[in-house]
């Protein structure tokens, strides 16, 4: 059974956001599509997703130096025993579905905080004599992004860094299909808003088809 987890980065839903809209468009048909694949919802604002620190840090330098997780403290324990409950999910996924606003040329830090957690060396990478290399090569991926300006071309193109963030990432975990739908332009053109918003529902739909 192909396994897909939905991993939304947003704090609204789909009739404040195009990005939630668009995704939403995108699951419904996917099952549609799909009727036997299981899919994962993945609500970042409502994970609890530690950040590397000093405890993450000294757990995982005590585990590396041969103590056993019983011999971590309890704060340890809680936040290194979790980072790794989200990288086995992570892995076990077969396809990956990214939904996220673009704020301040990026996306939100939940987004930032989560990546950390399944960038782990041995699990979604390794490294060798001729460098970093990739371990989730069976995968595939999709980004939906909204963005109220105009970022696919034009002077603020090199400004975007969420979706390039998103492809360097699943680059260096070796995922050879990462694609991307773009909703556009509906602040900076609202008399065109709705048109955009339905355009890009469209397009959700015809990819969940072939995704």
């Amino acid at each position: 059974m192909t396994k897909l987890l939905y991993i939304t980065a947003h704090p609204n839903d789909e009739t404040q956001s195009f990005s939630m809209a668009a995704g939403k468009a995108f699951i419904e048909t996917y099952k549609e599509a799909n009727p036997n694949d299981e899919i994962v919802y993945i609500d970042l604002y409502k994970e609890s997703i530690p950040h590397l620190d000093t405890d993450v840090f000294s757990g995982w330098g005590k585990l590396q130096s041969g103590q056993g997780f019983e011999e971590l403290s309890a704060e340890e324990k809680a936040k290194v025993g979790r980072l790794q409950e989200l990288s086995e999910q992570f892995i076990s996924g077969d396809k990956y579905v990214f939904v996220t606003p673009l704020w301040n040329f990026s996306f939100p830090p939940v987004m930032k905080a989560y990546i950390d957690s399944i960038a782990v060396a041995g699990k979604t990478f390794k490294y060798t004599e001729q460098g970093p290399v990739g371990l989730l090569t069976d995968k595939k991926a999709l980004h939906i992004q909204a963005r109220g300006g105009v970022y696919s071309e034009g002077p603020a193109a090199a400004m975007e860094m969420g979706h390039r963030f998103l492809k360097v990432i699943m680059n260096f975990f070796g995922v050879p299909s990462f694609e991307s739908l773009f909703i556009e332009g509906h602040n900076a053109m609202p008399e065109k808003a709705q048109e955009i918003k339905e355009n890009g529902i469209a397009r959700a739909k015809d990819l969940a088809r072939t995704f």
